[in-house]
């Protein structure tokens, strides 16, 4: 966990890796989940008797599963400690889903501040946000977060 006094000296930290978040599983129970969430109930995310014979020997996470873990991961790498009014997710750029994320696998999130510009109401942040999956050579997730902070 990083730790900044203050927006002014996470901005001057512009270009730095971060730091990760911890290992997380992404179990069958957390798929199911979100497919009852999103109504996305595919059969490579639900089905483990046929996803088990399909191209991936079991079913896999959703690609927006693992998008979402993003906002999970973030404080686990960073922290204010003077907590701003408010922190505003503001959208994502450059989001790939590299390689699929198995139920079981673990992963954790690299983030490094890539841009810090001054907004209207606050200070935009660009995160390069890099999803790593446990024992595997390819990153499942590689994505641009952007965070509005309103001091």
């Amino acid at each position: 966990m990083r730790t900044f006094t203050d927006l002014a000296e996470l901005v001057a930290a512009k270009g730095e890796h971060l730091g990760y978040s911890d290992w997380l599983t992404v179990t069958q129970e957390s798929i199911d989940t979100f497919a009852d969430a999103t109504g996305d109930h595919q059969w490579i995310h639900v089905d483990r008797e046929k996803a088990a014979a399909g191209p991936f020997g079991g079913t896999i996470a959703h690609g927006f599963l693992t998008l979402s873990l993003l906002s999970a991961f973030s404080p686990q790498v960073w922290r204010l400690e003077q907590q701003p009014s408010m922190a505003i997710n503001y959208g994502l750029n450059r989001v790939r889903f590299l390689q699929p994320v198995r139920s079981g696998a673990r992963v954790r999130d690299g983030i490094r501040l890539t841009d810090a510009r001054e907004a209207k109401n606050g200070m935009l942040l660009t995160f390069q946000h890099t999803v790593e999956i446990e024992g595997e050579e390819r990153d499942a997730l590689a994505a641009e977060g952007l965070s509005l902070i309103v001091p």
